[in-house]
């Protein structure tokens, strides 16, 4: 058995809470905002539906305190967005973390942001692994409970150096993490980098005039979408090449998830019949709005480190340049330098053999 430490009460953090409960962890549950995790405290658990079954399950505590939800830890694991990651980055200084920290998910960018967040505060990072998506595809029908449409069948798993016996303590818990050289290969790994952000853009009038009225991965999944999200694919892989990872295709990436369905699609590399086929995703709603966290973190958090990424490793991206673009008019925002900068990366004047070295640790 092993004590966690779940930060967040999402959909993702209560799924969690779902799973490792009925898999015999012992689960401490803390979220930064009262009111999330409130209905479920006063239930006293997670009433939920879905791949996992259907029932009742709740954590050993809920936890008043950060630092109380830590105590007595073998792990912290925080499932919250990547927009939230500075703040409780601060808040586990803050409360003195010793335990390792396992980001499910960590996004594009998230340990190597969470480790910078430290060494601002003066203080050293514990352990980091990063999931390179989330384990689950899961909502909140209400909010006290969560559906669960998928469970991560494969997820790229990367620990900073120093984080290795965290990484075999995350596979423990999620046997279906598969660990990659570096967490370079793990952020890039990141699917929804690229499967948000094209049908997010050219949606986003939709979006606004029926408050995301329609299904994002069935309805959007137009032709013309499909094709944007392809070419976005390619500058991925390249990006991922320069840095010596081979990393799948997305919609090979998703077949593995198990967000995609149809292998035959797959091999024909048909992206708008396999992604829109989805089990999982197909009746998820889009945006209800351009400030939902598919234009709010996928292009700042997630298309501007690749950005940063590209630009060490010499890599020209055209498109994903244009996406951030459209998007930062969108939001009436400069992503460039609100999003997930290389300053904020803790990676600034680096070139991609010193970055590989920060990655990777010694043989």
């Amino acid at each position: 058995m092993t004590v966690v430490c779940v930060i967040g009460a999402g959909a993702g953090g209560a799924a969690a809470v779902v799973e490792l409960t009925l898999a015999g962890h012992e689960l401490r549950w803390w979220n930064g905002r009262h009111a999330t995790i409130a209905p479920f405290r006063e239930a006293g658990g997670v009433r939920y539906e879905g791949v996992l079954g259907e029932g009742f399950a709740g954590p050993a505590v809920f936890a008043d305190s950060l630092a109380g939800a830590l105590a007595g830890a073998d792990v912290a694991m925080v499932c919250l967005p990547a927009l939230a990651h500075e703040a409780v980055a601060g808040a586990l200084v803050d409360a003195a973390v010793s335990c390792p920290i396992l980001l499910n998910p960590g996004h594009t960018g998230g340990a190597l942001h969470v480790a910078a967040v430290f060494r601002e505060r003066g203080a050293v990072p514990p352990p980091l692994v990063e999931f390179s998506t989330l384990t689950y595809v899961a909502r909140k029908p209400d909010p006290g409970s969560v559906r669960i449409t998928g469970a991560a069948g494969c997820v790229r798993a990367a620990c900073l150096p120093g984080g290795e016996d965290a990484l075999a303590l995350a596979h423990t818990l999620y046997p279906t993490a598969t660990p990659v050289r570096d967490v370079i290969a793990s952020s890039l790994a990141n699917v929804n980098l690229v499967l948000h952000t094209p049908g997010a853009i050219l949606s986003a009038a939709w979006v606004e005039a029926t408050g995301g009225e329609f299904r994002f991965y069935v309805d959007a999944m137009t032709p013309g979408v499909a094709r944007s999200i392809a070419t976005l694919d390619r500058e991925r892989l390249a990006v991922a090449a320069a840095f010596g990872h081979e990393l799948p295709p997305l919609v090979e990436e998703m077949l593995a998830i198990g967000t995609v369905d149809d292998a035959d699609a797959v091999a024909r590399g048909d992206v708008r019949t396999a992604i829109a086929g989805g089990e999982a995703n197909r009746l998820i709603r889009a945006p209800d709005s351009l400030d939902h966290r598919y234009y709010c973190e996928d292009f700042g958090y997630g298309l501007v480190p690749m950005l940063e990424l590209a630009r060490i490793g010499g890599v020209e991206t055209p498109y994903v340049t244009a996406l951030v673009e459209v998007a930062s008019a969108l939001r009436g925002e400069d992503l460039r330098s609100t999003g997930l900068t290389a300053e904020r990366l803790g990676i600034s004047g680096l070139d991609r053999d010193s970055l590989l070295e920060l990655v990777r640790a010694t043989a």
